[in-house]
């Protein structure tokens, strides 16, 4: 019987974490400068998905640390830069973006990733686009 228990409890852990469906996924983002005559809309990747994770019934005793909760974020990632079009030559026309090459399911890094939960509301042009990206690896 305890042999049983152990190899279901081994067989849900291991499943639980090749279900996260924590992937590379694609997004589409919208940048725009005040002083710039037009805004660029980058195609990209992001990480997104569901991550397992468990809510322990004893907060009240464990250190903060042991709260935390697993999410999708990055594994691996590059930065690409793009030239924002119609910026006067006072104003640096250039953008930085991730993209996200791999994902995997651990705490949140705030070096490198926005750790809120709310979607972003703002992600439109207010001025007319140009959709080409003239990007380049930094």
């Amino acid at each position: 019987m305890t042999a049983i228990f152990l190899m279901s409890m081994i067989f849900g852990l291991a499943c639980g974490q090749a279900m996260s469906f924590c992937i590379p996924t694609e997004y589409t983002m919208h940048v725009e400068r005040k002083e710039c005559a037009y805004c660029l809309t980058i195609n990209t990747t992001i990480c997104a998905g569901y991550c397992m994770t468990r809510d322990v019934n004893g907060k009240l005793f464990l250190p903060k640390y042991a709260l935390s909760q697993d999410v999708c974020t990055y594994r691996d990632f590059m930065y690409k830069t793009a030239e924002i079009p119609g910026c006067p030559r006072h104003v640096t026309p250039y953008f930085s973006y991730p993209v996200a090459i791999s994902c995997k399911c651990g705490k949140c890094n705030t070096d490198y990733s926005d750790c809120i939960h709310e979607a972003i509301k703002t992600n439109y042009c207010t001025k007319p686009q140009k959709f080409y990206v003239v990007g380049f690896s930094i």
